[in-house]
């Protein structure tokens, strides 16, 4: 017989095996999936895992697409360590897009690059706006920012919705809800000549090295875990949980809203309705499965866009629909909340008249 035990203290061990635990079993689940459907599990799974990696282009995609998932990954996992759980990565995104959406309409075919900066930094301060929001309900009316944050992603997409479908609407756009195209002066930087991998990824990568600075190397990142992971040591140490709160939220929408703007100005150009196909949720699975760490992040990031070029193969290979993107994501969060529990506990073989092995 197998039975579950509770470990006497986590095991550092299965902390790193249970995400790759969780990809095997995902990538065993998703070739049963398409047996179901009637497809070659093999060629399914070739569509998510060996099809990104093939040719530059495949590359440069990938990393164009792990871009926003590494950069609200970063944000969500310093609120996480903090025990604050921020789940609207996804409406900081949008305003983000939106602010820098708002500063690159005003540019004309006269406007230098430098237009660039300030298109970046709307982005930041729309993303911490809207954090910010969580912070004050959170701190001044111990509103649960769980509900806060996830409620407040849905007003934000109303008013990209307003926007688009309104005073921002492309008048030569043949109805569609979109935006002018920006001015060319707007378009970021490429990374790789004819691909659209843009200065984007850079910033991401240059992201990750500060953020796993700060975590590591500086007083108020040590704060910041302290609080999370021992709040009485943290109170008598003198740490303000206050000051915590605002710092990891507006950190975390900063980082959100960036990828908004990189979104807005690097591969559309433009702001729709759907700037993010849910880069901010996906962000959430990110996070955890890169153990809230910011190198962790980058390779989990990676996965995760896989998943996305994944399921757009599916889609115009296969003839199965998108959400192919949404079940692998789905699948992948299932299989690792249960191989998590081996963290915590271990699996014993007894029988009868026999000791625990």
């Amino acid at each position: 017989m197998l039975r579950f035990e509770a470990r006497p203290t986590p095991s550092r061990t299965m902390l790193v095996l249970s995400p790759l635990i969780a990809l095997a079993a995902t990538v065993l689940f998703g070739a049963l999936m398409f047996a179901a459907l009637g497809k070659n599990p093999l060629d399914g799974l070739a569509l998510f895992f060996v099809e990104p990696l093939k040719g530059l282009y495949g590359l440069s995609e990938l990393g164009l697409k792990a871009t926003p998932l590494i950069l609200c990954g970063l944000g969500l996992a310093a609120c996480y360590r903090a025990n604050v759980w921020n789940i609207g990565a996804e409406g900081q995104l949008l305003l983000g897009a939106i602010a820098a959406s708002g500063v690159a309409l005003q540019a004309g075919d006269d406007t230098t690059r430098w237009i660039l900066v300030p298109i970046l930094v709307a982005g930041v301060l729309g993303g911490m706006l809207w954090a910010a929001f969580v912070a004050v309900l959170r701190d001044r009316f111990h509103a649960n920012e769980i509900l806060t944050s996830l409620m407040l992603v849905y007003v934000a997409q109303y008013l990209l919705d307003y926007l688009v479908y309104g005073p921002w609407k492309d008048p030569e756009g043949y109805n569609f809800p979109q935006t002018a195209l920006f001015a060319a002066s707007t378009t970021l930087p490429k990374l790789i000549p004819d691909t659209r991998l843009n200065i984007g990824f850079a910033i991401a990568v240059l992201a990750v090295a500060a953020m796993s600075l700060f975590m590591s190397r500086s007083l108020q990142g040590f704060r910041l875990v302290v609080g999370g992971q021992a709040a009485d040591a943290a109170r008598y140490a003198g740490f303000s949980a206050r000051k915590s709160l605002w710092t990891v939220l507006l950190l975390s929408g900063g980082l959100s809203g960036l990828a908004g703007a990189l979104e807005a100005v690097g591969p559309l150009g433009q702001l729709t309705p759907h700037v993010s196909p849910g880069y901010g949720f996906a962000a959430i699975i990110v996070a955890f499965v890169g153990r809230l760490n910011s190198i962790g992040i980058v390779f989990s990031g990676v996965l995760m866009a896989m998943f996305y070029i994944g399921g757009e193969l599916a889609q115009s290979r296969l003839g199965l629909p998108n959400a192919m993107t949404a079940v692998f994501q789905g699948m992948l969060l299932f299989c690792l909340l249960a191989a998590d529990t081996l963290v915590t506990h271990r699996v014993r073989i007894t029988g009868r008249g026999m000791r625990h092995a």
